[in-house]
């Protein structure tokens, strides 16, 4: 029961994280490019890293024991593949211009903002990004959820990659709230509320998978989450930092994330 908590306390924490994003969108005049863009470059690291070397292997570890070596390798690729399905498909299904992760830097949002044609358009621009965050996250929470609670030891750095990677959502979604309501409090909300699809889908997958759970289950759900990941890294994360016009640093920054996800996953061994 105690992981339980402290699973759903670090997807709370990674969810909300788009508070942070609309803090700086509302705060900061200009936004530092070559920061986001290693961050996000160090976020993916993170992610791919610990996807391909600890979530993987372990639920192929779970599958191969419960149904065998041959047809547990076959589920964990199943899986793996069909996590990435998933969110290619909630990708498919957010038009492009309301994409949160199709996000650029501060000053670019402020100006794109600023040639829209009326306080209504900036209004329904921040509302539809908002929505779009909440079903982007609503997978990645149950991700995060998943991961905590099976093996809380590389729980943490996940969790932190994932906010690094939710601060430019709430960039996206705070700016155009921002410049239709004049409310810096109105904005700061609706992108800080559009984080909570993290932590009530880590809830609801949790609730929904509960009556089902054995190793198998966390196999595949295992398995579906390195397949998630990885396509964030892939499709969001690594684009996205590169649109900030600094490439090695996003590729700098995933290689130090690589290299602190090893580090941390041999002081755990």
């Amino acid at each position: 029961m105690n992981n339980v908590f402290l699973a759903f306390f670090l997807t709370l924490i990674a969810g909300l994280s788009t508070g942070i994003g609309s803090v700086i969108a509302l705060v900061a005049k200009t936004t530092n490019t070559k920061f986001l863009s290693a961050s996000l470059g160090f976020s993916a690291g993170v992610m791919i890293y610990v996807s391909m070397v600890e979530i993987f292997s372990e639920a192929n570890a779970s599958l191969s024991a419960f149904l065998g070596e041959n047809t547990g390798t076959l589920i964990t690729f199943i899986a793996f593949i069909g996590g990435m399905l998933l969110i290619g498909l909630i990708d498919t299904l957010v038009p492009e211009d309301r994409n949160p992760h199709e996000v650029h830097g501060l000053a670019a949002e402020k100006t794109t903002a600023a040639k829209k044609d009326g306080k209504t358009k900036l209004m329904r621009t921040g509302l539809f990004t908002a929505l779009a965050v909440g079903i982007h996250n609503f997978p990645e929470g149950l991700a995060t959820f998943v991961s905590a609670l099976h093996q809380p030891s590389v729980a943490i750095p996940i969790v932190v990659a994932i906010a690094i990677h939710n601060i430019p959502e709430g960039i996206a979604v705070s700016v155009p709230i921002y410049y239709a309501t004049g409310s810096k409090k109105k904005a700061f909300w609706l992108s800080f509320a559009s984080g909570l699809s993290e932590p009530i889908g880590a809830v609801i997958g949790y609730l929904i998978l509960l009556p089902f759970m054995n190793e198998m289950v966390y196999g595949i759900l295992f398995a579906a989450v390195a397949g998630i990941m990885v396509f964030i890294s892939l499709d969001e994360l690594l684009p996205s930092a590169r649109a900030y016009g600094h490439h090695h640093l996003s590729i700098y920054g995933m290689v130090a994330g690589m290299a602190v996800m090893a580090v941390s996953l041999w002081l755990f061994i």
